[in-house]
């Protein structure tokens, strides 16, 4: 199974300090769902894992979050892709628990319900926290320059980044290396 793990705020759609609350303020990047899209048409199964503390916070809630998703799943659609499933962390950052980025409790829950090992899995995301997780299960380690990836631009990553991450402009550059490597494997 080709598999590929994406993270949200910052990385398919606009990021906020204040929180992504609503599906009005829920926003795709410039290329992410044609990104997607042609993930999907190249075989990839994609999988969103996302930290959403915005529920432990009581910014939103439950309802709010479906809305949110409904709007992505409706407009990838439209895009020509999709994502097979959202996995997310309800939890405050004071909260204890297993499943918030950087720890890899999301992912291992994503390896369990697909039944395959994590090892060499692409994983995409706009933070350390993001690619530190996937990296704990053995992923292959992506940073897009979008969202919070942004201060990073034409800079080296720092020491907190796992070794081996690649750097690309955005997600649909990560499509275009992904489909491109896959070709010529």
């Amino acid at each position: 199974m080709k598999l590929v793990i994406l993270d949200r705020d910052g990385t398919i759609n606009e990021d906020s300090s204040e929180f992504i609350k609503s599906a009005a303020e829920w926003k795709p990047l410039p290329g992410a769902l044609e990104a997607i899209a042609k993930l999907n048409h190249a075989g990839w199964h994609v999988v969103v894992a996302s930290n959403q503390s915005g529920l432990g916070r009581g910014l939103f809630d439950v309802a709010a979050l479906n809305a949110m998703h409904a709007k992505m799943h409706k407009l990838l659609a439209t895009a020509g892709g999709r994502v097979e499933a959202v996995f997310y962390c309800p939890h405050a950052p004071d909260q204890t628990c297993r499943c918030r980025k950087p720890l890899p409790g999301l992912f291992e829950q994503i390896g369990e319900r697909y039944g395959v090992s994590l090892k060499g899995v692409p994983t995409v995301g706009d933070s350390a926290r993001d690619i530190m997780a996937g990296a704990a299960v053995g992923c292959e380690p992506h940073l897009v320059l979008t969202g919070k990836g942004a201060a990073l631009r034409g800079q080296p990553l720092p020491d907190n980044f796992p070794a081996g991450t690649r750097v690309h402009e955005d997600l649909l550059a990560f499509a275009d290396y992904l489909v491109a490597r896959d070709t010529t494997a």
